[in-house]
Protein backbone atom coordinates (compact mmCIF):
# COMPACT_ATOMS: atom_id res chain seq x y z
CA UNK A 1 0.00 0.00 0.00
CA UNK A 2 1.16 3.62 -0.44
CA UNK A 3 1.95 5.10 2.36
CA UNK A 4 -1.31 7.85 2.45
CA UNK A 5 -3.69 4.48 2.15
CA UNK A 6 -2.04 3.09 5.03
CA UNK A 7 -3.43 3.19 9.23
CA UNK A 8 -0.70 4.74 10.09
CA UNK A 9 -1.37 4.58 13.49
CA UNK A 10 -1.35 0.42 13.21
CA UNK A 11 2.10 1.34 12.38
CA UNK A 12 3.07 2.90 15.52
CA UNK A 13 0.89 0.72 17.47
CA UNK A 14 2.78 -2.31 16.22
CA UNK A 15 6.18 -0.75 16.83
CA UNK A 16 5.48 -0.32 20.23
CA UNK A 17 4.10 -3.37 20.68
CA UNK A 18 7.34 -4.96 19.50
CA UNK A 19 8.78 -2.89 22.35
CA UNK A 20 6.47 -3.94 24.71
CA UNK A 21 6.91 -7.36 24.29
CA UNK A 22 10.80 -6.98 25.00
CA UNK A 23 10.06 -5.52 28.32
CA UNK A 24 7.76 -8.26 29.23
CA UNK A 25 11.22 -10.72 28.58
CA UNK A 26 13.66 -8.34 29.85
CA UNK A 27 11.70 -8.31 33.01
CA UNK A 28 11.12 -11.97 33.64
CA UNK A 29 14.65 -12.88 34.91
CA UNK A 30 13.72 -10.62 37.77
CA UNK A 31 10.89 -12.68 39.01
CA UNK A 32 11.56 -15.97 37.52
CA UNK A 33 14.64 -17.90 37.86
CA UNK A 34 16.10 -20.97 40.79
CA UNK A 35 13.51 -23.77 40.73
CA UNK A 36 11.35 -21.16 38.45
CA UNK A 37 10.35 -18.40 40.81
CA UNK A 38 12.25 -16.13 42.68
CA UNK A 39 12.34 -12.67 43.52
CA UNK A 40 15.25 -11.47 45.56
CA UNK A 41 14.02 -8.43 47.33
CA UNK A 42 10.34 -6.54 47.95
CA UNK A 43 11.50 -3.63 45.87
CA UNK A 44 12.51 -6.24 42.50
CA UNK A 45 8.57 -7.39 42.81
CA UNK A 46 7.76 -3.78 42.78
CA UNK A 47 9.88 -3.30 39.77
CA UNK A 48 8.65 -6.92 38.03
CA UNK A 49 4.84 -5.97 38.98
CA UNK A 50 5.33 -2.18 37.55
CA UNK A 51 7.38 -2.92 34.15
CA UNK A 52 5.62 -6.40 33.25
CA UNK A 53 2.17 -4.50 33.97
CA UNK A 54 2.44 -1.41 32.11
CA UNK A 55 3.21 -3.19 29.05
CA UNK A 56 1.17 -6.22 29.46
CA UNK A 57 -1.66 -5.02 26.67
CA UNK A 58 1.27 -6.54 23.80
CA UNK A 59 -0.36 -9.89 22.92
CA UNK A 60 -3.69 -8.36 22.89
CA UNK A 61 -2.13 -5.04 20.88
CA UNK A 62 -0.57 -7.54 18.25
CA UNK A 63 -4.15 -9.22 17.58
CA UNK A 64 -6.46 -6.15 17.13
CA UNK A 65 -3.60 -4.86 14.44
CA UNK A 66 -4.99 -8.09 12.42
CA UNK A 67 -8.42 -7.96 13.25
CA UNK A 68 -8.34 -4.02 12.38
CA UNK A 69 -6.49 -4.86 8.62
CA UNK A 70 -7.99 -8.12 7.83
CA UNK A 71 -11.05 -8.93 9.00
CA UNK A 72 -13.31 -9.39 7.54
CA UNK A 73 -11.05 -11.15 4.89
CA UNK A 74 -10.93 -9.04 1.73
CA UNK A 75 -10.27 -11.48 -0.44
CA UNK A 76 -11.01 -14.85 -1.32
CA UNK A 77 -10.49 -17.68 1.85
CA UNK A 78 -7.46 -19.21 -0.57
CA UNK A 79 -6.18 -16.27 -1.20
CA UNK A 80 -5.61 -15.27 2.61
CA UNK A 81 -4.26 -18.40 3.69
CA UNK A 82 -1.49 -18.31 1.15
CA UNK A 83 -0.61 -14.72 1.56
CA UNK A 84 -0.35 -15.38 6.21
CA UNK A 85 1.73 -18.96 4.61
CA UNK A 86 4.33 -16.45 3.29
CA UNK A 87 4.17 -13.82 5.66
CA UNK A 88 3.59 -15.77 8.71
CA UNK A 89 3.55 -19.83 8.26
CA UNK A 90 7.13 -19.70 6.41
CA UNK A 91 9.29 -17.51 8.41
CA UNK A 92 7.95 -19.25 12.01
CA UNK A 93 8.92 -22.81 10.12
CA UNK A 94 12.51 -21.16 10.10
CA UNK A 95 13.11 -19.40 13.77
CA UNK A 96 11.27 -22.55 15.22
CA UNK A 97 14.33 -24.76 13.40
CA UNK A 98 16.88 -22.08 14.33
CA UNK A 99 16.02 -21.90 17.88
CA UNK A 100 15.59 -26.09 17.93
CA UNK A 101 19.39 -26.01 17.11
CA UNK A 102 20.64 -22.91 19.09
CA UNK A 103 19.12 -24.07 22.58
CA UNK A 104 18.58 -27.29 23.80
CA UNK A 105 19.03 -31.13 22.36
CA UNK A 106 18.43 -30.38 18.98
CA UNK A 107 17.17 -34.13 18.41
CA UNK A 108 14.70 -33.67 21.18
CA UNK A 109 13.67 -30.83 20.18
CA UNK A 110 13.07 -31.67 16.62
CA UNK A 111 10.89 -34.59 18.31
CA UNK A 112 9.03 -32.41 20.70
CA UNK A 113 8.23 -30.30 17.99
CA UNK A 114 5.55 -32.41 16.38
CA UNK A 115 3.18 -31.75 19.23
CA UNK A 116 4.33 -28.14 20.65
CA UNK A 117 6.56 -25.15 19.83
CA UNK A 118 10.30 -25.63 21.68
CA UNK A 119 10.01 -24.10 25.26
CA UNK A 120 13.04 -22.97 25.54
CA UNK A 121 11.94 -20.21 22.82
CA UNK A 122 8.44 -19.74 25.08
CA UNK A 123 7.63 -16.82 23.00
CA UNK A 124 6.78 -19.02 19.92
CA UNK A 125 3.46 -20.28 21.86
CA UNK A 126 1.88 -16.67 20.17
CA UNK A 127 2.14 -18.00 16.48
CA UNK A 128 0.32 -20.82 17.52
CA UNK A 129 -2.80 -19.22 18.91
CA UNK A 130 -2.24 -16.67 16.05
CA UNK A 131 -2.60 -19.32 13.59
CA UNK A 132 -5.77 -20.76 15.57
CA UNK A 133 -7.72 -16.92 15.33
CA UNK A 134 -6.62 -16.71 11.04
CA UNK A 135 -8.15 -20.47 11.14
CA UNK A 136 -11.62 -18.40 12.55
CA UNK A 137 -11.51 -15.97 10.62
CA UNK A 138 -12.79 -17.21 6.56
CA UNK A 139 -15.66 -18.80 9.20
CA UNK A 140 -16.69 -15.22 10.91
CA UNK A 141 -16.11 -13.00 7.76
CA UNK A 142 -19.65 -12.86 6.32
CA UNK A 143 -21.15 -12.36 10.26
CA UNK A 144 -18.30 -9.46 10.42
CA UNK A 145 -19.57 -8.15 7.45
CA UNK A 146 -23.48 -7.95 8.61
CA UNK A 147 -22.81 -6.85 12.09
CA UNK A 148 -24.17 -3.87 13.81
CA UNK A 149 -23.41 -2.19 16.52
CA UNK A 150 -25.42 -3.54 18.96
CA UNK A 151 -25.14 -6.96 18.39
CA UNK A 152 -21.42 -6.97 18.50
CA UNK A 153 -21.62 -4.57 21.61
CA UNK A 154 -23.63 -8.02 23.02
CA UNK A 155 -21.32 -10.66 21.73
CA UNK A 156 -18.13 -8.52 23.27
CA UNK A 157 -20.19 -8.13 26.62
CA UNK A 158 -20.35 -11.79 26.64
CA UNK A 159 -16.40 -11.62 26.21
CA UNK A 160 -15.90 -9.63 28.70
CA UNK A 161 -17.70 -11.46 31.51
CA UNK A 162 -15.24 -14.35 30.75
CA UNK A 163 -12.62 -12.22 31.14
CA UNK A 164 -13.47 -12.19 34.90
CA UNK A 165 -13.64 -16.28 34.43
CA UNK A 166 -10.48 -16.68 35.69
CA UNK A 167 -10.60 -14.85 38.78
CA UNK A 168 -13.80 -16.08 39.64
CA UNK A 169 -11.70 -19.52 39.61
CA UNK A 170 -8.76 -17.57 41.71
CA UNK A 171 -11.13 -16.35 44.13
CA UNK A 172 -13.33 -19.10 44.70
CA UNK A 173 -10.45 -21.60 45.80
CA UNK A 174 -10.26 -22.19 49.56
CA UNK A 175 -6.44 -23.37 49.39
CA UNK A 176 -3.42 -23.26 47.12
CA UNK A 177 -4.40 -24.00 43.76
CA UNK A 178 -3.69 -27.45 42.44
CA UNK A 179 -1.23 -27.79 40.00
CA UNK A 180 -0.86 -30.53 37.06
CA UNK A 181 2.19 -31.36 34.88
CA UNK A 182 2.45 -32.54 31.49
CA UNK A 183 4.96 -34.21 29.41
CA UNK A 184 6.39 -30.86 28.83
CA UNK A 185 7.00 -30.30 32.66
CA UNK A 186 5.30 -27.39 32.44
CA UNK A 187 2.48 -26.72 35.28
CA UNK A 188 -0.84 -25.73 35.08
CA UNK A 189 -3.37 -24.91 37.42
CA UNK A 190 -6.34 -27.33 37.93
CA UNK A 191 -9.72 -25.47 37.33
CA UNK A 192 -12.15 -24.92 39.68
CA UNK A 193 -15.53 -26.12 37.00
CA UNK A 194 -17.88 -23.27 36.70
CA UNK A 195 -21.50 -23.79 34.21
CA UNK A 196 -21.24 -27.15 32.54
CA UNK A 197 -17.18 -27.81 33.00
CA UNK A 198 -17.07 -30.93 34.29
CA UNK A 199 -13.41 -33.58 34.31
CA UNK A 200 -15.42 -35.22 31.92
CA UNK A 201 -16.45 -31.51 29.58
CA UNK A 202 -13.85 -29.12 29.53
CA UNK A 203 -16.10 -26.45 27.28
CA UNK A 204 -18.44 -24.95 29.52
CA UNK A 205 -21.07 -22.22 29.04
CA UNK A 206 -18.56 -19.79 27.92
CA UNK A 207 -15.83 -21.95 26.82
CA UNK A 208 -16.87 -20.22 22.97
CA UNK A 209 -16.78 -17.10 23.48
CA UNK A 210 -12.93 -16.82 25.50
CA UNK A 211 -9.70 -16.25 24.67
CA UNK A 212 -8.58 -14.55 21.99
CA UNK A 213 -11.19 -14.28 19.56
CA UNK A 214 -12.32 -11.49 21.75
CA UNK A 215 -9.67 -9.32 20.60
CA UNK A 216 -10.61 -10.10 17.47
CA UNK A 217 -13.74 -8.75 17.71
CA UNK A 218 -12.66 -5.76 19.57
CA UNK A 219 -10.33 -4.72 16.51
CA UNK A 220 -13.80 -5.28 14.12
CA UNK A 221 -15.38 -2.97 16.53
CA UNK A 222 -13.34 -0.03 16.26
CA UNK A 223 -12.92 -0.58 12.67
CA UNK A 224 -16.66 -0.70 12.10
CA UNK A 225 -17.83 1.95 14.66
CA UNK A 226 -15.27 4.05 16.46
CA UNK A 227 -14.73 6.76 14.51
CA UNK A 228 -12.44 9.96 15.02
CA UNK A 229 -12.66 11.19 18.74
CA UNK A 230 -11.18 13.99 20.03
CA UNK A 231 -8.47 14.31 22.43
CA UNK A 232 -10.72 15.32 25.18
CA UNK A 233 -12.79 12.24 24.80
CA UNK A 234 -10.45 10.04 24.23
CA UNK A 235 -8.35 10.78 27.47
CA UNK A 236 -11.72 10.51 29.55
CA UNK A 237 -12.42 7.01 28.13
CA UNK A 238 -8.51 5.57 28.02
CA UNK A 239 -7.29 7.14 31.21
CA UNK A 240 -10.11 5.66 33.42
CA UNK A 241 -9.72 2.34 31.89
CA UNK A 242 -6.02 1.93 31.66
CA UNK A 243 -5.91 3.10 35.65
CA UNK A 244 -8.50 0.28 35.87
CA UNK A 245 -6.47 -1.92 33.87
CA UNK A 246 -2.96 -1.28 35.72
CA UNK A 247 -4.37 -1.58 39.05
CA UNK A 248 -6.19 -4.93 38.90
CA UNK A 249 -2.57 -6.40 36.80
CA UNK A 250 -0.27 -4.74 39.55
CA UNK A 251 -1.94 -4.92 42.54
CA UNK A 252 -2.92 -8.75 41.83
CA UNK A 253 0.45 -9.76 41.40
CA UNK A 254 1.94 -7.84 44.22
CA UNK A 255 -0.26 -9.32 46.46
CA UNK A 256 0.03 -12.69 45.71
CA UNK A 257 4.04 -11.95 45.92
CA UNK A 258 3.43 -10.48 49.38
CA UNK A 259 1.13 -13.56 50.35
CA UNK A 260 3.89 -15.82 49.38
CA UNK A 261 7.00 -14.24 50.62
CA UNK A 262 5.04 -13.34 54.42
CA UNK A 263 7.27 -10.45 54.81
CA UNK A 264 10.74 -12.08 54.04
CA UNK A 265 12.30 -12.20 51.13
CA UNK A 266 13.87 -13.88 48.43
CA UNK A 267 10.88 -15.74 47.97
CA UNK A 268 10.43 -18.24 45.32
CA UNK A 269 9.69 -21.76 44.62
CA UNK A 270 8.60 -24.13 41.68
CA UNK A 271 7.27 -22.35 38.70
CA UNK A 272 3.58 -22.88 39.36
CA UNK A 273 4.37 -20.16 42.22
CA UNK A 274 5.14 -17.55 39.19
CA UNK A 275 2.09 -19.37 37.44
CA UNK A 276 -0.14 -17.86 40.61
CA UNK A 277 1.45 -14.87 40.73
CA UNK A 278 0.29 -14.08 37.22
CA UNK A 279 -2.89 -14.44 37.31
CA UNK A 280 -4.17 -10.75 36.60
CA UNK A 281 -1.49 -10.46 33.63
CA UNK A 282 -3.19 -13.41 31.80
CA UNK A 283 -3.97 -12.13 28.08
CA UNK A 284 -7.63 -13.56 28.75
CA UNK A 285 -8.76 -11.12 31.86
CA UNK A 286 -10.32 -8.20 32.77
CA UNK A 287 -7.36 -6.13 33.85
CA UNK A 288 -5.38 -6.43 30.36
CA UNK A 289 -8.72 -5.73 28.09
CA UNK A 290 -9.15 -2.43 29.68
CA UNK A 291 -5.27 -1.71 29.09
CA UNK A 292 -5.63 -2.82 25.55
CA UNK A 293 -8.62 -0.67 25.09
CA UNK A 294 -6.79 2.40 26.61
CA UNK A 295 -3.87 1.88 23.88
CA UNK A 296 -5.97 1.28 20.95
CA UNK A 297 -7.64 4.79 21.79
CA UNK A 298 -4.11 6.66 22.35
CA UNK A 299 -2.67 4.92 19.15
CA UNK A 300 -6.16 6.17 17.37
CA UNK A 301 -4.10 9.77 17.40
CA UNK A 302 -0.89 8.99 15.93
CA UNK A 303 -1.18 10.71 12.70
CA UNK A 304 2.64 11.66 11.94
CA UNK A 305 4.06 10.78 8.52
CA UNK A 306 6.92 12.44 8.50
CA UNK A 307 10.38 11.56 8.17
CA UNK A 308 11.04 9.89 11.53
CA UNK A 309 7.95 8.13 10.38
CA UNK A 310 9.12 7.53 6.82
CA UNK A 311 12.85 6.31 7.70
CA UNK A 312 12.43 5.07 11.12
CA UNK A 313 9.06 3.65 12.24
CA UNK A 314 7.99 2.41 8.97
CA UNK A 315 11.23 0.27 8.16
CA UNK A 316 10.45 -1.01 12.17
CA UNK A 317 6.46 -1.78 10.96
CA UNK A 318 7.35 -3.67 8.32
CA UNK A 319 10.13 -6.01 10.22
CA UNK A 320 8.16 -6.39 13.28
CA UNK A 321 7.09 -9.93 12.88
CA UNK A 322 10.66 -10.70 12.26
CA UNK A 323 11.52 -8.55 15.67
CA UNK A 324 9.41 -10.99 17.64
CA UNK A 325 10.47 -14.22 16.33
CA UNK A 326 14.20 -13.42 16.46
CA UNK A 327 14.59 -10.70 19.65
CA UNK A 328 15.50 -13.62 22.32
CA UNK A 329 18.42 -14.46 20.51
CA UNK A 330 19.86 -11.10 20.92
CA UNK A 331 17.95 -9.96 24.37
CA UNK A 332 19.31 -13.10 26.04
CA UNK A 333 23.06 -12.39 26.16
CA UNK A 334 22.15 -8.29 26.00
CA UNK A 335 20.45 -8.90 29.60
CA UNK A 336 23.36 -11.17 31.11
CA UNK A 337 25.65 -8.21 29.73
CA UNK A 338 24.05 -5.87 31.86
CA UNK A 339 23.42 -8.21 34.96
CA UNK A 340 26.82 -8.74 35.17
CA UNK A 341 27.49 -4.91 34.61
CA UNK A 342 25.40 -3.38 37.63
CA UNK A 343 24.87 -6.48 39.83
CA UNK A 344 21.76 -7.55 41.18
CA UNK A 345 18.84 -6.27 43.67
CA UNK A 346 19.90 -3.93 46.28
CA UNK A 347 23.37 -4.57 46.74
CA UNK A 348 24.13 -3.52 42.83
CA UNK A 349 25.63 -0.89 42.04
CA UNK A 350 22.37 1.45 41.48
CA UNK A 351 21.29 0.16 44.77
CA UNK A 352 16.84 0.49 44.85
CA UNK A 353 17.60 1.59 40.95
CA UNK A 354 19.66 -1.26 39.77
CA UNK A 355 16.35 -3.72 38.69
CA UNK A 356 14.50 -0.74 36.64
CA UNK A 357 17.30 0.55 35.15
CA UNK A 358 18.51 -3.06 33.84
CA UNK A 359 15.13 -3.62 32.63
CA UNK A 360 14.99 -0.34 31.05
CA UNK A 361 18.87 -0.55 29.05
CA UNK A 362 18.21 -4.25 28.39
CA UNK A 363 14.91 -4.11 26.98
CA UNK A 364 15.86 -0.65 24.53
CA UNK A 365 19.66 -2.54 23.26
CA UNK A 366 17.45 -5.56 22.64
CA UNK A 367 14.91 -3.91 20.91
CA UNK A 368 17.15 -1.85 18.91
CA UNK A 369 19.59 -4.36 17.70
CA UNK A 370 16.94 -6.71 16.33
CA UNK A 371 15.15 -4.25 14.89
CA UNK A 372 18.43 -3.41 12.84
CA UNK A 373 18.88 -6.83 12.18
CA UNK A 374 15.54 -7.68 11.47
CA UNK A 375 15.61 -4.29 8.28
CA UNK A 376 18.94 -5.76 7.43
CA UNK A 377 17.60 -9.57 7.05
CA UNK A 378 14.24 -8.32 5.39
CA UNK A 379 16.16 -6.24 2.87
CA UNK A 380 18.12 -9.41 1.50
CA UNK A 381 16.84 -9.94 -2.32
CA UNK A 382 14.35 -12.70 -2.58
CA UNK A 383 14.41 -14.36 0.56
CA UNK A 384 14.73 -11.85 3.15
CA UNK A 385 10.74 -11.58 3.86
CA UNK A 386 10.68 -14.91 3.77
CA UNK A 387 12.89 -15.05 7.09
CA UNK A 388 11.59 -12.36 8.69
CA UNK A 389 8.08 -11.94 6.99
Amino acid sequence: MKNRKREVWIDWMRVAACLMVIIVHSTEPFYLGGDGSLILTKSDAFWSSFFDTIVRACVPLFIIASSYLQFPLHYSTGEFFRRRAVRILIPFIIWTAVYAFAWGEPAVNFKNLIFNFNYSAGHLWFVYMLIGVYLLMPLLSPWAEKVGKKELQVYLGLWLFTTLIPLFRDWYMEAAPTVIYGPSGLPRQALVPFWGEASWNAYGTFYYFSGFIGYLLLGLYFRKFVGELSWKKTLLIAVPSFLAGFAICFGGFLWRVFESAGGTYPVGGMVDMAVWWETTWCNDTIGVVLMSVAWILLFKKCKAEGSFYQKVLLPVSNASYGIYLAHLLILVPVCGFFRNLLGLGLEGSLGVWTTPVQIVASALCGFILTAIASIIIRRIPKIGRLIVG
